[in-house]
């Protein structure tokens, strides 16, 4: 059956010699995987390829057959074209390390549209902003909104937050027990859209610990959940 699908590409994988598979978060049915056989054997078949960076936007007409785990494509285009995001050395290590995180966390096979507009919109904005930092802290924080474990910003007062029940408490629990500079970040953030980002400043060691932080509340929410490879690349970058 052919249908057209908004998608945005999570990961690409050379398969045997000259084919690609590539892992794609759609508009219309969550995670799905293509095939794209020979891509690799042509130079024009290879210039395909790079509408398949990670994040990449694209409007795909498929060949969708259910109960099938690979899907073939009958064309591609760019769905939005991106001005810096693969071309800015910055924003491309938030890229790298972005589609590692996604193509972790997204697992369903079924339509989620409020997700998928989301992570669309989000990209959009850091492609067009020049001051995106701190872009991945709030990025991570707002997805987990749709990932079912967005912190309770009820009693956002207290003195410590609770990374393993997800709320904010009046007393220390422990090693679960967040305060301090992160505490302080956790409540701004959570308060904060993205065009208001550029307003919350944050000092290199300061991102990185809130980082570890987060990366932290999502080990103890998806069982699954592994650090990304690309995490040390990101702290090098944004050092």
């Amino acid at each position: 059956m052919l249908t057209t699908n908004n998608s945005i590409v999570l990961s690409k994988l050379k398969y045997r010699d000259y084919d690609l598979i590539v892992k794609c978060y759609t508009q219309q049915r969550g995670v799905v995987s293509y095939i794209l056989r020979g891509v690799l054997k042509s130079k024009r078949g290879k210039t395909k390829t790079v509408y398949f960076q990670v994040l990449s936007q694209l409007q795909i007409e498929e060949n969708y057959k259910p109960n099938q785990s690979l899907h073939s494509i009958k064309e591609v285009k760019l769905n939005y074209i991106y001005k810096s995001l693969h071309t800015n050395i910055f924003k491309s290590a938030i890229v790298l390390f972005l589609s590692e995180i996604l193509s972790n966390v997204l697992k369903e096979e079924e339509k989620n549209e409020d997700l998928f507009n989301y992570i669309e919109t989000a990209l959009q904005y850091l492609d067009n902003e020049d001051d995106f930092s701190n872009f991945h802290l709030l990025f991570l924080l707002k997805l987990t909104r749709y990932l079912g474990f967005q912190p309770e910003n009820l009693n956002d007062s207290y003195p410590y937050f609770n990374l393993e029940s997800g709320v904010f408490e009046t007393v220390n629990q422990g090693i679960y027990s967040v305060s301090g500079v992160n505490l302080t970040l956790l409540k701004r953030l959570l308060g904060t859209n993205f065009d208001a980002l550029n307003s919350i400043k944050i000092n290199a060691k300061q991102r990185q610990e809130f980082l570890n932080m987060l990366l932290h509340y999502f080990e103890l929410h998806l069982g699954s959940f592994k650090k990304p490879k690309s995490l040390q690349v990101l702290n090098d970058v944004f050092h």
